[in-house]
């Protein structure tokens, strides 16, 4: 119908009812297909249609592949009877016809159903929430120790179940069992869009393709494009529609491109957008909220702070750093003993409840750290200007301040609001030569050595409750300033200095836990580290044992003391594997809301009580846990959500996530940053030591580089050797040669780009010698090769 002024108006729907409705009224009128199709200008937006259920018919076979899913009536029905169970669907990283359903249940009772062979998956994908039922215990099997990637030929249906019958039926003939299950229902779609790449048909002409995912837990999409020879060698995101029962691959469309695979700044979208990191600009509603340039101190300010200008104050960081959290200081009282300070940017005066700016700090949860690059938690103005501590200016903060005597026994503890001006911003190395340079006098120094004294004998103090003292391998690489290609890479060294931060930090946390948690028992935010399952501790019994040395893990104090005493002459080295080994043993940290939780434990620092109060300028945690401790002194308002018990507790599940996913995010990070080290490498030989002993495979760690890699004995092109794993051990027998837990070998490393989307590193034996599987070591330094060291 033509309007006043000229205008057409166009009805779509994809409602038949709708249409013909439409249609009889004399509209023009559309499904949303027919229109998209008939536009010129916009071709690509016919791929970004998804697919309607008329559609699907012609992409699927006649063939039924899957059971029916049950309705969402017999499912409530059969979960509230117990023939059923709910739980969230893990698919393997490692076996794409396994998969793990995790039932939450009361307190330790949660259980987990394993799922195996494609029928019983029934098309359920990582994250669902999904209905399972129990085979009966006849049918149960045990978890496949086969690694087993779906090639995704596109081959549909039979070939595909005639594999996958081959490869369980090899895998269930062990010991082992777990309860076992098929998937009836889908109860909720966790589905988002997802990052990969396009396998394009070799049928010409074909608009049908294959999408890989960048997630090996989530399936191939099939999806219709016109543009697959613009798209091929992109990464892009591809959305699921739908799932037909008849389908050996869900359906989808294509969202949008990303850029060209293996460029560094495509690779770091993926990175963020696959770990489900917040990284879009801060909107202007959020800066709206920021406080106007230029900022200065107000009266008003002062009013509930203390001056604490005229201190020594100073911060001690890694070099580079621009959000500088915390600074220290110390001095002598008249009385002779030591007054200490910790003082924390106070990010709570600049962010206030429930504006646009809280609500986008508290979603992020924290500051993803990527290597060259830093995801702010909250605008640069506050995390790099106004909240940091830097030297010379005046800055507002929250300080916790001790009287402590020269046994550094705690006397009296205070906390206040304050204004500081740090005198120094000095990065571990050279707070560690003030320390030791003895013509050095002045304030600041004697200020950090009365500060290091304490920590050393508070550290020991903790280690003599039964803190445990763990170790990973912490890389830094050092980039191009052009480029910022990595062209050095090297293992974090750690100083006294470290230590002596990390001493007052810990002694403020829990100072402030116990403060908040007296004073608000129901709602206070504190985070815990729970004890280890006996079973966890298994691989770190058996290692330590395969060099006769005797671990003891019934508590936290006698993991510690058995680290301490582990010895082995002639392997100065061993001491610290095994305390990576320990610490992979380990539960993750959580916080968690007092008055939802009984056991407060911290078992890593063997501490009562402990919360984040350190950073708030880069965790969120830490800011709910600023506004707890000014309502407890007085120096702040409260609000609403901070007293709910309820709504904390949410909040928390919402940092847990997203600090779990920051550490993935940062992992992937370097192990993206040393893939592109290694490309300029060409092929290397080192030395390493054995972590884990697979059935077909060792697990090798490089300390030089922190890096690990998997070095196996079995591969499709050649013949096997002959290999024989032993559990109790565990050792692992290739031809003659028996393996252990921290053998040391010797490896090449180089980058398999072979599979642009899954780079690997590569690990080949060279030490010892094994006939038909070391390879020999390839001569490293060509002239070329040479050269690009020396730059």
């Amino acid at each position: 119908i033509s309007s006043d002024d000229g205008l057409k108006v166009v009805l779509l729907t994809n409602d038949q009812g709708n249409k013909q409705k439409a249609q009889d009224n004399g509209l023009l009128v559309y499904k949303c297909e027919e229109y998209v199709k008939s536009l010129i200008a916009n071709p690509e937006l016919v791929d970004r249609l998804a697919l309607s259920s008329d559609d699907k018919s012609e992409i699927t076979s006649s063939k039924v592949l899957f059971p029916e899913h049950f309705p969402l009536s017999r499912i409530q029905t059969g979960i509230k009877s117990g023939s059923f169970l709910q739980g969230t669907f893990r698919a393997s990283r490692d076996n794409y016809l396994e998969a793990t359903v995790f039932v939450q249940g009361e307190g330790e009772d949660s259980t987990e159903v394993l799922i195996q062979g494609l029928q019983n998956l029934n098309r359920a994908v990582h994250q669902d929430v999904v209905a399972v039922q129990l085979l009966p215990r006849s049918e149960w099997v045990a978890p496949s120790s086969v690694v087993l990637q779906d090639e995704g030929t596109g081959k549909d249906d039979e070939d595909a179940e005639e594999e996958e019958g081959n490869q369980l039926r090899t895998a269930a003939a062990e010991a082992a069992r777990k309860p076992t299950g098929k998937v009836v229902g889908v109860i909720k779609r966790n589905w988002r869009p997802f990052c990969g790449m396009l396998n394009v048909s070799q049928i010409k002409e074909s608009t049908r393709h294959l999408f890989t995912p960048a997630d090996r837990r989530i399936p191939r999409i099939r999806i219709e494009t016109r543009q697959a020879s613009t798209l091929a060698g992109q990464r892009i995101m591809v959305a699921i529609d739908g799932w037909p029962k008849d389908s050996r691959y869900p359906n989808g469309h294509f969202v949008r491109s990303l850029g060209g695979a293996g460029e560094k700044e495509t690779e770091e979208e993926v990175l963020l957008l696959e770990h489900d990191v917040p990284h879009q600009a801060f909107s202007q509603a959020v800066l709206s909220f920021l406080p106007k340039m230029p900022w200065a101190i107000t009266p008003e300010d002062m009013m509930k702070r203390e001056d604490l200008r005229p201190l020594t104050v100073c911060s001690v960081d890694p070099p580079g750093c621009t959000d500088i959290d915390d600074a220290l200081h110390c001095r002598e009282l008249e009385n002779g003993n030591l007054e200490v300070g910790v003082h924390i940017a106070d990010v709570s005066h600049f962010i206030r409840p429930g504006n646009a700016l809280d609500k986008e700090a508290a979603n992020r949860g924290t500051t993803v750290y990527l290597c060259g690059k830093r995801i702010d938690m909250v605008p640069e103005l506050l995390s790099s200007n106004l909240c940091s501590l830097r030297s010379n200016v005046d800055r507002l903060a929250f300080s916790c301040i001790w009287e402590i005597n020269h046994k550094a026994e705690i006397l009296k503890t205070r906390f206040t609001k304050s204004v500081i001006n740090s005198k120094a911003s000095l990065t571990y190395a050279e707070a560690q030569m003030r320390i030791d340079d003895t013509n050095k006098n002045d304030d600041i120094t004697k200020s950090l050595r009365g500060l290091n004294k304490l920590a050393k004998i508070l550290k020991r103090q903790r280690i003599e409750k039964g803190a445990l003292t763990l170790s990973s391998l912490e890389v830094r690489f050092h980039m191009d300033s052009e480029t910022h290609d990595p062209i050095d890479l090297q293992t974090k060294e750690l100083m006294e200095t470290n230590s002596m931060v990390e001493e007052f930090m810990l002694l403020a946390n829990i100072s402030v836990a116990q403060k908040i948690y007296d004073e608000f028992p129901e709602c206070a935010l504190l985070r815990k580290h729970p004890a280890p399952p006996p079973s966890n501790y298994d691989i770190l019994i058996k290692a330590a044992k395969s060099k006769e040395v005797e671990v003891h893990t019934d508590s936290a104090k006698a993991l510690a003391d058995s680290l301490d005493a582990a010895k082995v002459d002639g392997f100065p080295y061993f001491n610290t594997l095994l305390r990576i080994l320990a610490t992979r043993c380990m539960m993750q940290a959580v916080y968690f809301c007092s008055g939802m939780d009984s056991d407060f434990h911290h078992y890593g620092l063997a501490s009562p009580i402990y919360t984040h109060f350190t950073s708030p300028i880069r965790r969120y945690a830490d800011i709910i846990v600023h506004r707890l401790l000014a309502v407890a002194i007085g120096a702040d308002t409260t609000y609403p959500d901070l007293m709910d018990k309820h709504k904390q507790s949410a909040l928390c599940n919402n940092l847990n996530y997203r600090h779990k996913m920051s550490q993935y995010a940062q992992r992937a990070s370097v192990a993206f940053h040393t893939q592109l080290f290694f490309k300029s490498r060409g092929i290397l030989n080192e030395e390493g030591f054995i972590l884990f002993v697979r059935k077909n495979a060792i697990i090798v760690l490089i300390p030089k580089f922190g890096l690990e890699g998997t070095v196996f004995f079995d591969s499709k092109d050649k013949v096997s050797p002959n290999i024989v794993f032993e559990e109790e051990g565990p050792t692992l027998s290739v031809e003659q040669h028996k393996f252990h837990i921290f053998d040391k070998v010797k490896v090449t490393i180089s980058l398999d780009d072979s599979n642009i989307q899954h780079q690997k590193i590569r690990m080949a034996l060279i030490e010892p010698v094994i006939p038909g599987v070391s390879v020999p070591a390839p001569d490293t330094e060509t002239p070329a090769k040479k050269q690009k060291l020396d730059r």
